[in-house]
């Protein structure tokens, strides 16, 4: 339902990485809610429904925590379905030794825990989530998963065709008489390449102006050093999205950033775009 809500409850056993799992959802697009009570889910999708907002992808955190609103749960996401809402429901569980591990390395208290100890707590859960894991469209065990593994299958499961989302990547150019980006993942220096400032026709100009395109690239060193930038750019910009990472910001620096930092960027982003990356733009000293 392309014009529709696609709603993922996001639910299973503390410990399992929901928490994770929403963060990853948000990198994918979708707007997140955690602990949102059953019984205002049909609400929800109401001003959804009455709203102009443009939002189509949602994932909605709930837990053992919903107590007495669980049983609820069954005739809530009827509701929800016959109003048209996709939902999907996606359950989180890992073994018991797993579990257990990961309390004793966050030293964080099992939600559920009654003086019991956090093994009781855990098979009190497994029994009280029984039928929301019946439910659950797809079940996902953590048990092995690092957290970056853990994105990578929400990405492979969640994200198909259209809808699949690839690592932004920021190209920011900048001068060094104004300091390194802050942001900066990747720099790269371009202050040996020839200045367009020392030609008099080129000086008022900035590098997103052909004739200093021009200059900047025709020298044989500006053309191997895009090159190359370029050849380490497609073997890292993979290897970063595969860790998780959404969000990259590359930048290059001349002098003033005005005029060599800006071209390099300007053709590394054609490069990249025509690659299928959502590659952008920002030139933060071009104007000064």
């Amino acid at each position: 339902m392309s014009d529709g809500l696609r709603a993922l409850v996001v639910t299973g056993l503390s410990g399992s990485g929901k928490s994770t799992a929403l963060d990853a959802l948000e990198d994918l697009g979708f707007y997140c809610i955690d602990n949102l009570p059953v019984v205002l889910l049909p609400q929800f999708v109401e001003l959804w429904q009455s709203s102009r907002e443009d939002l189509h992808r949602v994932a909605l955190g709930i837990d053992a925590r919903e107590g007495r609103f669980l049983s609820e749960l069954p005739r809530v996401f009827d509701e929800v379905c016959v109003s048209g809402v996709s939902l999907e429901v996606l359950y989180f569980e890992a073994s018991d030794d797993v579990l257990v591990q990961r309390f004793s390395e966050t030293r964080r208290p099992h939600p559920g825990d009654r003086r019991a100890g956090v093994v009781e707590a855990i098979r009190a859960e497994r029994e009280a989530l029984r039928g929301l894991r019946e439910r659950a469209d797809r079940i996902i065990d953590t048990s092995a998963l690092t957290v970056h593994e853990l994105r990578a299958t929400l990405q492979e499961q969640l994200e198909t065709g259209s809808e699949r989302r690839t690592m932004r990547v920021v190209l920011k150019s900048f001068g060094f008489k104004y300091g390194l980006p802050s942001d900066a993942d990747l720099a790269f220096d371009c202050r040996f390449l020839p200045n367009p400032f020392f030609v008099d026709r080129l000086r008022p100009l900035d590098g997103t102006d052909p004739d200093v395109q021009h200059f900047v690239l025709r020298n044989e060193d500006a053309a191997e050093f895009v090159d190359k930038v370029q050849a380490l750019l497609r073997f890292a910009l993979p290897r970063y999205q595969r860790e998780g990472k959404s969000y990259l910001t590359i930048a290059v620096g001349c002098t003033g950033g005005r005029h060599r930092s800006v071209v390099v960027v300007e053709t590394l982003q054609r490069a990249l775009a025509g690659e299928g990356y959502d590659a952008w733009t920002v030139h933060r000293d071009m104007a000064r």
